[in-house]
């Protein structure tokens, strides 16, 4: 199999991990000092704190589901571009569906694991379908 082709496989099951409910899923394709950073957030750093933010968005969305749109590799970067969509029926939601785009732009390591992630995804656009619901009732 080749580079691409493992990639791929790879990212189909990053994102299968994502839709599990198990948060030491995702963190599992981290390297263990790995770094995930959302929005230009602070980075989360190590396995123990990317299953702390997996499992957020785990817990907001218990349906959540996240679909691999594409991966485009440059040299040890790649490009996930994914979609994610759910139901905010998690402790404090208000029951808005919400389906949004965005990417993770990867390091990959030595280890064939992700070294670092800066994922990014329209901030406005995902709080305007939460209030959907909000406003709904």
């Amino acid at each position: 199999m080749d580079l691409r082709q493992s990639l791929r496989d790879f990212a189909g099951r990053y994102a299968a991990a994502w839709c599990s409910q198990d948060p030491a899923a995702v963190a599992g394709f981290f390297a263990p000092n790995g770094k995930l950073r959302v929005n230009s957030g602070p980075a989360a750093v190590g396995r123990a704190a990317i299953a702390q933010v997996a499992q957020g968005f785990m817990t907001a969305f218990p349906d959540m589901q996240v679909l691999m749109d594409d991966l485009i590799i440059e040299d040890d970067r790649a490009r996930f571009h994914w979609t994610l969509a759910g139901t905010n029926t998690g402790p404090g939601g208000a029951g808005g569906k919400v389906r949004i785009t965005g990417y993770e732009q990867w390091r990959i390591g030595a280890d064939s694991l992700i070294a670092e992630s800066d994922g990014h995804f329209d901030v406005a656009d995902y709080q305007r379908q939460l209030n959907r619901a909000v406003d709904a009732t």
